[in-house]
């Protein structure tokens, strides 16, 4: 696997700044970052630039791969939706100047309606991606939308929103965390369906009940030998079927949280590297 599609998302670590932050991870070995925008967004509260903010990164010889802040809203008020695909395009914009392609979203922060009150929850959800798809396009930024995240909880109901959005820049987000907790199957991971996979996060899970277990705060690092799955099976399914994109490990995790951000990003390259110097 090139070292170069294996990234941090850096809501895993403990972070006080920028500069610790960026040389915590490229001193483990990673090479790209995601970044939670509110981490950077306190950045630029004190009076730096997304332009500083980018070279104090570069200068670690890493670069952004995206980020992530919210759900996309698609079942509110006309308000409500305009001002959350207003907010997508300023979170767009702010991935782009990092020097990012790829933000992550979640879907709408209200539970799936009952049939009756909204009967086209997939169309309307597809309508609203397509809206900010539009908008992002001139940033060269892809959305990717995440399922368990919000409203939508299988993995096929969002690849079925990207593909109605008629969208080429929106797709899916695949994290082992969430499939653990939904209903979606290895069976759905198909050469049709994977091909709507535009970036995935990497983490493990328990062999406990999928409604038993928290998909944040239970996951495993991979290689944990108490681990549900066997990720280089499942990834190799992914680039198998022709995934090229970026894997970055994201972990809720307090014994990471705790540790100085070195040696927790230490820790986590170590556990990638136990899946990926196996595959190609």
């Amino acid at each position: 696997m090139n070292i170069n599609r294996l990234g941090l998302n850096t809501v895993s670590i403990k972070f006080s700044n920028l500069e610790e932050m960026a040389a915590a991870a490229a001193g483990a070995g990673f090479r790209t970052i995601e970044c939670p925008l509110d981490q950077i967004r306190r950045e630029l509260a004190k009076g730096m630039t997304p332009a500083q903010a980018r070279a104090i990164i570069n200068g670690h010889k890493i670069s952004v791969s995206g980020g992530f802040n919210q759900n996309l809203v698609g079942l509110g008020t006309p308000a409500e939706i305009k001002q959350s695909q207003d907010e997508h395009v300023a979170n767009a914009e702010l991935i782009a100047q990092l020097g990012g392609s790829m933000m992550v979203v979640g879907t709408d922060y209200i539970n799936w309606p009952a049939a009756k009150d909204v009967p086209n929850v997939i169309e309307r959800m597809a309508e609203a991606a397509k809206a900010v798809a539009d908008r992002i396009k001139p940033f060269n930024v892809t959305m990717a939308i995440e399922f368990n995240w919000g409203m939508v909880k299988t993995f096929l109901s969002v690849v079925e929103i990207a593909q109605r959005s008629g969208a080429a820049n929106v797709g899916v987000l695949f994290d082992p965390a969430h499939f653990h907790c939904t209903p979606s199957k290895t069976e759905h991971i198909t050469a049709e369906t994977a091909k709507w996979i535009k970036h995935v996060h990497v983490d493990n899970m328990p062999m406990t009940p999928a409604e038993t277990t928290d998909c944040n705060t239970a996951r495993l690092l991979p290689g944990d030998p108490a681990s549900a799955y066997n990720l280089v099976d499942l990834f190799g399914r992914f680039e198998k079927f022709g995934y090229k994109g970026n894997y970055a490990i994201e972990m809720f995790n307090d014994e990471l949280w705790a540790m100085p951000p070195a040696a927790a990003c230490q820790k986590m390259f170590a556990a990638m590297q136990t899946v990926f110097s196996q595959l190609p």
